[in-house]
């Protein structure tokens, strides 16, 4: 599955409301609950963010209204007044009285009786220990004859005990095959529909546990493949694990096959999983509907009765009643379809193939396609009505990608069709259900007049990945979901690798670089997780779906094929499909496979697993002597007052070191392993320089010594293209990790970047602005507006020339377009040279034209933004917004419309899209993300949050990636010992579960992280600025 989009480089129009909130001894100002406000409506109180209020000082007292009394603001959370504890401790010493000439009283009769208690209690302790049995004190305990545990086993709805007690299924009864027959009615929005499993007895049970959640099952029997007569059953219900029991009328022998038949109905879903519904507007601007599914991970339970865990493969025939007009799609062909009544017929799909649960999908609605057939093989797009024209791209994009991954992994797709559907509102990027794979249509679809060349890439990405999943994934699927980077590691690495082989023109290093540095930094943290990870509950499952699964599990693979050679790396990714199709692997199963490929001459197994049983990554100092070079290894880490220094100290990984030295005018490159904590290597002779990790391939961070960090300094400023783009976007990326926190200097990391005025390629400068607008967002969240202004000027005088040599038209290769976007974007977000004015110039032109002339796509978005900073211009934007059908050009008006500085109308904005009418709520996330980018949205997105959480938990799941995101993004620029306590406060309000989330975690270190930051670094930076 395609997570939603990240835009973590969001460049936002900075707001230029003067801030002086972070203050010290801050005068505490209680706050009103704001009213849901139109934004059209300017005589409403402007509302201030409550995170705002929190420090302000001098702004007087306000009074509250009853109903706003209801809200707990960040400013009454943190403004409370606690108890004197020194009254507590006064009491506490009444016990005994001093008289007046200083003597001691005699004590209390309420003193002499808890003594008197205590001592009875200190007596009574020691008999028992005196009368204990010795064994209690020995290692082995004391054992009792004939003693066994009991398992505790819990009680269903009915009152009756339940037969398991485990969050996973057993495995005495394995499903075979499915006859599934769903009726969704998109007037009622319920579905009803029967299922009749067919399963495997492996041991002798008298019960069978399966899944089923807020299903409403009317009818069940049980019946013998020998026998003709199905026999009613009884059903027992556990829905704490999603469970339902079914007792059998008599014992179920080993070996023999069973038909289980249930009933139910349910109402089709209002978030976006299971059987969802979806609205949309034709193109006559009539509300329309249509169902989809979206079942991974844990979700085909709430369609069907089922073994809803991946390692239970079975085959699957679908049936689906429909309204004649429209049209049902499921993962095989339309075997037949057979007219039930006047108004609605039934279609008959073939039977799947051996697969999971959760890859089973349906969609029902007013669809349109366009297909065309490769190798017998039927491809095909399809869209709501009004936007079939969108879909060319997709479908011929796919028929290459399909040709490509047949002949790379060596084995054919195995079904006969492959249809691509856009979604209209969709909380993922794309589903890969086999055969049926379904997409955002931002991800999907692509509009020539309106797309970016961005956009483009987009689409083709993500294409590429869910189509790699067909084999990674479907074809073989992980056991369970601890090894989840399985699927979605190896679809991440195809898709970059695929790109770069099919579609040369829309690959750049960036990309693929950009999100392994962004996943370093979360990887770094204490509150990350090894990419194998044991899961067990539903939160759990849903946050291995990250930057770790996917970023990390990428990336070492993208290292391993680097280090086996690209030959070795297919043919071991070749027998690992071939040997487990319509399986079930571990990760172990993938290591093997390449084993046996290596011949033993490396242990794969053996050095990727220090990659996927640790968390986080080595941090390698190089130190050279002369002609030796001494290496170590140790876990990297942003603070280590958050480690524990003992389990830091275990870590210890099998490095596949890369490193390039100098020898004159001579360049050599080596390879070695590090495979311990301390080792030396042995230099041909005296070195220039060294560079460990070429071209950015390990995955690791690298400490040099002073020597050769000046070394490299020198080198970029005197020949920086002696090095690779991506050699010198990696320098980049090492010392601004490195510097700060330590054991590097910021000194030295400036020092570095004043090269970058001789720089010309994309990655490094995108890398370089993307760490100094770090060091910006803090200081100015702080409200430091002159420092943040000499901070801006730095980077006006490293980045200025090139910003003004961009220009606005669509010209160039994909990475100079990425980086035209990323210099106007920060420029005209923070009004640097003439970026404004020529946006706004451009905006004009194009608004007054009438739909007469087009603006520049990879820039549209840019020009946007600065036309929204009016109202008018705003609203204008709006109601542009609201008439499209052009995907792209809506996401880049949204984003426009995120970045006002008007607070009232970045309320209404994220009210409207968690409302889910005129805004979808699949975009919610990507307004939030954009809101907080800059002041005061940070702060009015966090009270957004706070004070809606209960409606995002139901919209979306608690630990699905979207909550995941919303947390982190709103929270990430704090850096106040205040807000700290406000974001701990709140999370452990709602529960201890909620409290220990490993994203929670992750957004209360980053802020600990923050802080610590701003103390090490504040005076430093005065001074270098």
């Amino acid at each position: 599955m395609e997570p939603f989009p990240s835009s973590d480089r969001i460049q936002l129009p900075r707001n230029m409301i003067e801030n002086s909130m972070f203050e010290e001894e801050p005068d505490v100002v209680d706050l009103a609950k704001e009213p849901s406000l139109h934004p059209l409506e300017p005589d409403e109180v402007e509302y201030e963010p409550r995170s705002s209020r929190l420090l302000v000082r001098g702004l007087g007292e306000h009074e509250m209204d009853e109903d706003e009394e209801d809200y707990e603001s960040s400013a009454k959370l943190l403004g409370m007044s606690f108890m004197n504890r020194s009254t507590g401790l006064r009491n506490n010493t009444s016990g005994y009285r001093q008289s007046s000439n200083g003597s001691c009283s005699a004590p209390s009769v309420r003193t002499t009786v808890i003594c008197a208690v205590v001592l009875v209690i200190a007596i009574s302790v020691i008999m028992a220990i005196y009368l204990l049995p010795k064994c209690t004190f020995t290692k082995e305990g004391c054992h009792m004859k004939n003693h066994t545990m009991k398992l505790i086993y819990p009680l269903a709805t009915n009152g009756k005990v339940f037969p398991w007690a485990n969050t996973s299924l057993p495995n005495d009864v394995i499903p075979v095959h499915y006859d599934i027959v769903l009726h969704p009615d998109l007037t009622t929005m319920k579905f009803s529909g029967s299922v009749q499993i067919t399963v495997k007895i492996l041991q002798g049970t008298s019960h069978i546990i399966l899944h089923s959640s807020k299903l409403n099952i009317t009818k069940g029997t049980l019946a013998s493949s020998s026998s003709s007569q199905p026999k009613p059953i009884e059903l027992l219900e556990y829905p704490l694990n999603d469970q339902i029991a079914i007792l059998a009328p008599e014992a179920l022998l080993v070996g023999q096959v069973y038909n289980i038949t249930m009933e139910f109905s349910s109402n089709l879903s209002s978030t976006y999983s299971g059987f969802y519904k979806i609205a949309y507007k034709d193109h006559n601007s009539t509300k329309r509907w249509l169902a989809a599914t979206q079942f991974e991970p844990l979700s085909a339970r709430s369609a069907f009765p089922c073994f809803d865990e991946p390692a239970f493969k079975a085959t699957f025939q679908v049936t689906v009643k429909r309204k004649k007009q429209l049209c049902a799609l499921s993962n095989m062909p339309r075997h037949r379809t057979k007219p039930l009544d006047d108004e609605t017929v039934q279609d008959e799909f073939l039977v799947s193939l051996k697969m999971s649960t959760y890859l089973v999908a349906v969609v029902v609605g007013d669809l349109k396609n366009i297909s065309k057939e490769t190798n017998g093989i039927l491809v095909s797009v399809y869209t709501i009505p009004q936007k079939s024209g969108q879909a060319k791209y997709a479908l011929d994009t796919a028929v290459k990608l399909l040709k490509f991954y047949q002949e790379y992994f060596g084995i054919p797709y195995p079904l006969e069709k492959l249809d691509l559907v856009a979604i209209p509102d969709f909380q993922a990027g794309a589903m890969e259900n086999w055969g049926l794979i379904t997409f955002r249509e931002t991800s999907l679809l692509y509009d020539d007049a309106t797309s970016s060349a961005m956009d483009k890439k987009r689409v083709t990405t993500v294409i590429a990945h869910e189509l790699a999943h067909q084999w990674f994934g479907n074809l073989v699927t992980m056991e369970w979901w601890n090894d989840l980077w399985l699927n979605e590691g190896f679809a991440t690495f195809m898709e970059h690798f695929a790109v770069k082989k099919i579609f040369p023109e829309l690959f750049t290093d960036e990309e693929f670089l950009n999100e392994r540095f962004r996943t370093m930094m979360k990887d770094s943290m204490n509150s990350s997780h090894p990419i194998s990870l044991a899961v067990q509950s539903s939160e759990e499952i849903e946050e291995m779906f990250d930057a770790v699964s996917y970023g990390k599990g990428a990336s070492l693979l993208f290292m391993l094929k680097n280090f086996l050679h690209e030959g070795t790396f297919q043919e071991g990714i070749q027998i690992y499909l071939r040997d487990h199709s319509y399986k079930s692997t571990r990760s172990d199963d993938l290591w093997d496979s390449l084993n046996k490929v290596k011949n033993e001459t490396v242990d794969v197994k053996k050095l990727m697993r220090t990659w996927t049983l640790q968390k986080g990554f080595p941090l390698v100092t190089v130190r050279k002597k002369g002609k030796r070079v001494n290496l170590q290894q140790e876990k990297f880490v942003h603070n280590t007052e958050l480690e524990n220094q003992t389990l830091r100290s275990r870590y210890v990984w099998q490095i596949p070191l890369s490193y390039t030295i100098s020898n004159g005018s001579l360049l050599s490159t080596s390879e070695y392993l590090l495979d311990k904590k301390s080792d030396d290597i042995d230099l041909p002779g005296e070195v220039a320089w060294m560079k460990f990790n070429v071209g950015s391939n390990g995955y690791y961070i690298v400490q040099y010594d002073d020597e050769n960090w000046s070394a490299l300094i020198k080198l970029l400023k005197e020949d920086p293209f002696t090095l690779s783009s991506r050699d010198r976007a990696c320098l980049i990326h090492n010392i601004f990790n490195l510097a700060g926190l330590e054991p590097v200097s910021m000194v030295k990391a400036f020092d570095l970047i004043d090269y970058l005025v001789k720089e010309n390629s994309t990655v490094p400068i995108t890398e370089a602005l993307y760490q100094m607008s770090r060091i910006f967002n803090l200081v100015e969240k702080r409200g430091m507006q002159e420092l943040a202004a000499k901070v801006l000027h730095k980077i006006d005088k490293l980045f200025g020339d090139k910003i003004k040599q961009q220009t606005w038209t669509n010209d160039g290769t994909l990475s100079e377009q990425e980086l035209k976007s990323s210099l106007l974007t920060f420029a005209c977000s923070h009004n640097l040279g003439n970026c404004r004015q020529n946006a706004s110039e451009l905006f004009e032109k194009w608004k007054n034209s009438n739909g007469t002339i087009s603006l520049p796509t990879d820039i549209m978005n840019i020009i946007f933004t600065v036309g929204a900073k009016t109202a008018d211009d705003w609203d204008f934007l709006l109601g542009v917004y609201s008439s499209l059908d052009s995907e792209p050009e809506k996401l880049k008006i949204l984003e426009a419309l995120a970045s006002t500085d008007d607070v009232r109308r970045l309320i209404w904005l994220m009210q409207t899209s968690l409302e889910g009418n005129i805004i979808r709520s699949q975009d919610l996330l990507h307004v939030i993300k954009t809101v907080s980018q800059y002041l005061p949205g940070h702060l009015v997105a966090w009270d957004f949050v706070k004070e809606n959480w209960s409606q995002l938990l139901q919209k979306f799941h608690r630990g699905s990636y979207t909550i995941q995101s919303i947390v982190i993004s709103t929270t990430c620029q704090f850096s106040t010992q205040e807000h700290l306590l406000e974001v701990k406060t709140f999370f452990e309000s709602k529960s201890e579960e909620v409290a220990q989330l490993r994203y929670v975690q992750e957004a209360i270190e980053t802020v600990q992280l923050n802080i610590r930051w701003m103390e090490m670094n504040l005076v430093n930076l005065e001074k270098l600025l």
